[in-house]
């Protein structure tokens, strides 16, 4: 039996120095395309470490061999419903998730390996078009704040 998820998550925006973002496209669900996410796998695992877990499980990027400050923790959380279709994954009567945001800054080269369980395509996209391509509102929010302050 697989393990509950923990209703606490990270989302990491991954670009590059041209503004650039990365989206990828979700395995089990056609056209819904995002950002980097996942749960933690402990209640108290480290944010930065469960970011830099998920990029790497995701994509393949590993975030300890880039610059000091690649990550960059947003300080900003938010909370949302779950989709009744994901609430399976969580304990009986969790409905809500607390997000938390990150960005990750990447070389113009980098090269991106997907979870083929997960993932089965990628895009790098201006942040505009990105923002608007996201199927979570939230997660084009996140993208669209990002560049707002940068």
């Amino acid at each position: 039996m697989p393990t509950l998820k923990i209703p606490i998550s990270v989302l990491v925006v991954i670009y590059k120095s041209n503004r650039d973002v990365l989206l990828i496209e979700r395995a089990d669900r056609s056209s819904f395309w995002q950002s980097v996410t996942g749960s933690l796998d402990e209640p108290d695992e480290d944010l930065a470490l469960a970011a830099g877990r998920e990029v790497f499980e995701e994509t393949g990027i590993a975030v300890n061999q880039l610059p000091t400050g690649a990550l960059q923790n947003m300080h900003h959380q938010i909370e949302y419903e779950i989709y009744p279709e994901w609430r399976f994954r969580y304990a009986p009567g969790v409905t809500r998730n607390i997000e938390h945001w990150f960005a990750l800054e990447v070389p113009d080269n980098i090269q991106i390996t997907l979870s083929p369980r997960e993932h089965v395509a990628y895009e790098w996209l201006s942040y505009e078009d990105a923002a608007k391509k996201c199927f979570s509102p939230s997660n084009g929010e996140a993208i669209l704040k990002l560049f707002s302050t940068n």
